[in-house]
C-alpha cells in the first residue's frame, strides 16, 4: 500500500497539518485529549437511547480507525456517537427514558439500513463527484447546519451545569481554566487546553464539593470494575417500520459530515474535496458496524473539531491513537470508571467550549465562502436553520418525530431551494 497513506513528517511547533505527526508521546497525550473530548457526547446519546455506552465508545473507536483507513489517513475525524438519531430511535423503540431499551435491537437494525443508505450516497458522490451535492448544500446551507448543530446542543451544556449555583460556578471556572491555558500557555500545554482545563476544574470539584453540598467524586465504582471485559454487544432486529423511520438520518449524517469536512478545510488551507465521497462512505460503513453490534450511529464528530480549532493540531495520526483509547475504553470497565468519575460539571463547562467552536466555525465557513448576506436568500435561510436548530424545533412526520437538528437540515436545504428559485 505505498503511497496509499501520507509520509507524515515531525512537527514540534506551529499549526500540524493532516500529512505532518508530532513526537509518538504527544501524539498519544493529543489523542487522549481528544477522548476527552467526544466522551461525554459519545457517552451521553446512547444513555439518552437506553444503549450501553461502554459499547458506543468502543465502537466510536473502531469507527475512526476504519475513517482514518478509508480516507487514506488524510482527513482528520473522529467518529462518535450521533444525536441525530435519538428521536428516530426512541420513536422507533417505545423508549421510556430511562434503563437499558428493551427493544434496542430494532433501532440497531435501522441504524445499519441508515448506515447502507449513507454509504451509497458516498459512493455515487466518489464516482460522479461532489457538483450535485454541492448544489444541493452550498456553503451558506452547510454554515447553518453546522451552527444549528451547535447551538442545538446549547440545551445539552446547560442541562449539565444547572444543578445548583455551584455547578455552574465550576463549569464556569471549567471554560475559563480551557481559554486561559489555551491563550497564555506555551509548548505542549498551549496544545492540551481541554485536557489541562478539564483537569484543573477537576481537581477544584474534587476539594470543594463536600463544602457546597455538591456529590463528592467517588471512586468506589472504580474499585469495583474489573480491569478488563468483553462489551455487552447485542444483535440487530430487522423491522420495516423501524427502517423506514430510522433510515432517512443518512440526509442529515451527510450534510452534517458535509459541514464538517468543509469546516477542516477551512481550517487546514487545504481542498478536502476529494475525500468528501470516501469520507461518506466510510462514515456509512462505520455506522452499519456500530449497529450490528450494540452501537449508536456514528458521525464525524464537531465537538473534536472544536478542539483541532483551538489546539492547530491536525494530524491524522493523533486520530489513530484516539481511535486506540477508545477500544482501549471499550474493554476496560475500570478505565470507563475512572473516566465516569468527572463531574457532570466539568463535562458541561467543557460542552460549553466545543459545542460553542462547532457554532463558530460555520462563521469561518461563510467567510472562507464569501456568502452574501445582503442577499435576502442567504439571510433567511440562516437565519430560519438557527432558530430551528437552537429551538429544537421537533416536527411529527409520517408518524415520526423529527428533532430540531433535522428539523434546521431539511429547513435549510428546502427554504434555499425555494428562494433560489428566482436567480434561476
Amino acid at each position: 500500500m505505498a503511497g496509499y497513506f501520507p509520509n507524515w513528517t515531525l512537527k514540534t511547533s506551529g499549526a500540524v497539518m493532516p500529512d505532518e505527526r508530532l513526537p509518538v508521546g504527544q501524539t498519544f497525550i493529543a489523542g487522549l485529549q481528544h477522548v476527552v473530548a467526544m466522551f461525554g457526547a459519545t457517552a451521553l446519546a446512547p444513555i439518552l437511547m437506553g444503549f450501553d455506552p461502554n459499547v458506543a465508545i468502543f465502537f466510536s473507536g473502531v469507527a475512526t480507525l476504519l475513517f482514518f483507513i478509508v480516507t487514506r489517513g488524510q482527513l482528520p475525524s473522529y467518529l462518535g456517537s450521533s444525536f441525530a438519531f435519538i428521536g428516530v430511535v426512541i420513536a422507533a423503540t417505545g423508549y421510556a427514558g430511562s434503563g437499558p431499551n428493551a427493544n434496542i435491537g430494532v433501532a440497531l437494525g435501522g441504524i445499519i439500513a441508515c448506515g447502507a443508505l449513507y454509504a451509497v450516497i458516498g459512493v455515487i458522490v466518489q464516482a460522479v463527484g461532489t457538483g450535485w451535492i454541492e448544489r444541493l448544500l452550498p456553503p451558506v446551507v452547510t454554515g447553518a447546519v453546522v451552527a444549528a448543530i451547535g447551538l442545538n446542543l446549547t440545551a445539552v451544556a446547560m442541562n449539565m451545569i444547572s444543578a445548583s449555583p455551584y455547578t455552574k460556578w465550576i463549569a464556569l471556572f471549567t471554560v475559563v481554566s480551557v481559554a486561559v491555558v489555551a491563550v497564555y500557555s506555551r509548548g505542549l500545554a498551549q496544545r492540551l487546553p481541554i485536557l489541562i482545563g478539564g483537569f484543573l476544574a477537576y481537581l477544584v470539584y474534587a476539594l470543594t464539593a463536600s463544602s457546597f453540598g455538591a456529590p463528592p467524586v467517588d471512586f468506589a465504582r472504580v474499585a469495583a470494575a474489573p480491569w478488563f471485559g468483553l462489551p455487552n454487544f447485542v444483535a440487530p432486529v430487522f423491522d420495516g417500520r423501524a427502517i423506514a423511520l430510522i433510515a432517512p438520518v443518512a440526509i442529515i449524517l451527510v450534510a452534517e459530515n458535509l459541514g464538517h469536512i468543509k469546516g477542516i478545510a477551512v481550517m487546514t488551507g487545504r481542498n478536502l474535496d476529494p475525500l468528501i465521497g470516501r469520507g461518506f462512505i466510510a462514515d456509512g460503513v462505520a455506522t452499519m458496524i456500530a449497529g450490528s453490534g450494540g452501537g449508536t450511529g456514528v458521525t464525524t464528530y464537531a465537538e473534536n473539531m472544536g478542539v483541532m480549532a483551538v489546539t492547530r493540531v491536525y494530524s491524522t495520526l493523533v486520530f489513530v491513537a484516539a481511535g486506540m483509547i477508545a477500544l482501549a475504553l471499550g474493554f476496560s470497565p475500570k478505565f470507563g470508571a475512572v473516566i465516569g468519575t468527572i463531574p457532570v460539571a466539568v463535562l458541561g463547562g467543557l460542552a460549553i467550549v466545543v459545542f460553542g467552536l462547532i457554532a463558530a466555525t460555520a462563521g469561518r465557513i461563510w467567510v472562507e465562502s464569501k456568502v452574501d448576506f445582503s442577499e435576502p436568500k442567504n439571510l433567511l435561510t440562516v437565519a430560519t436553520a438557527l432558530i430551528l436548530g437552537a429551538g429544537d424545533l421537533k416536527l411529527p412526520i409520517f408518524g415520526f418525530e423529527l428533532g430540531g437538528i433535522g428539523t434546521a437540515t431539511f429547513g435549510a436545504i428546502a427554504l434555499y431551494h425555494l428562494l433560489n428559485r428566482k436567480a434561476a
